[in-house]
């Protein structure tokens, strides 16, 4: 059987070509004696604030252990309100500590879970279905709108200033997180966006996008999600990557004619 010989060179010089994301050279630095957020240095302070986010934390579980149990529509408003006061108690915790990232893809979380991945079109009912399946369009832009912000203020506090900079496990893993969520909102407003209209703040960048602006916005921050630790966002990349897909078909046909059946990729 004949074989295909490539140099390590050639194998980069393809992947980048399949994922324009990609880099061989790229990797994060993880320094333990870091600070666990790069924006709250003091240990005592850092120590406070985790508290107060592990009991907002725990009655979100709380929360979610119940709803397995629920049967009735005011069961379900009642979930709905516990959420929200939780989304509250969030704000009251970042509006003291406004730098801490964490807090932000959390609440940003909750609001997914109420209004679910659907939120930037003007019909948010999907699957999984959300707590509140089609709200009022003030409620639900404004919504969009914070959680938007939430998730880009926590990507900007917690971006390593240069690639190579090193940064903590954990500040890796809420930053890993923040690049996931949005991916997954835009990925489903890709998605769903051939039957259903952008309903968006025309402040937001993303209210002109057409589904292939959402689509490869998704596979940058699934790339990211995927760099900062989370393997399965860094495979979901190149998958919802138009070009990088059209580049990929492209490459792997010339690969084939060049070296034969032999080639695969």
């Amino acid at each position: 059987m004949t074989t295909v010989s490539l140099s390590q060179h050639d194998i980069n010089v393809l992947e980048k070509i399949k994922d324009p994301e990609s880099n061989p050279a790229a990797g994060i630095v993880i320094d333990s004696a870091l600070p666990r957020d790069p924006q709250i240095v003091d240990h005592s302070v850092y120590e406070r604030v985790v508290e107060r986010e592990r009991t907002i934390i725990r009655t979100l579980q709380a929360i979610e252990m119940q709803l397995s149990s629920f049967q009735s529509e005011d069961d379900a408003d009642k979930a709905i309100e516990s959420y929200k006061s939780c989304v509250s108690d969030f704000g009251n915790l970042i509006s003291d500590y406004p730098l801490y990232a964490s807090a932000r893809n959390n609440r940003a979380q909750i609001m997914r879970r109420l209004y679910g991945d659907g939120m930037l079109l003007n019909y948010t009912a999907t699957m999984p279905m959300p707590l509140i399946p089609q709200p009022e369009q003030s409620e639900k832009r404004k919504a969009a709108n914070d959680t938007l912000e939430d998730m880009e203020t926590a990507i900007r506090l917690l971006t390593p200033s240069s690639p190579s900079a090193p940064m903590s496990a954990q500040a890796a893993r809420t930053l890993s997180m923040a690049h996931t969520q949005r991916a997954a909102i835009y990925l489903r407003t890709a998605k769903l966006m051939s039957d259903r209209q952008l309903d968006l703040d025309d402040s937001r960048e993303e209210a002109t996008w057409s589904r292939i602006d959402f689509e490869e916005a998704a596979s940058r921050d699934l790339a990211l999600g995927g760099r900062y630790g989370n393997q399965i966002a860094k495979a979901l990349a190149v998958s919802v990557n138009p070009t990088a897909k059209l580049c990929g078909q492209m490459v792997r046909e010339a690969m084939k004619k060049e070296y034969g059946p032999a080639f695969e990729m």
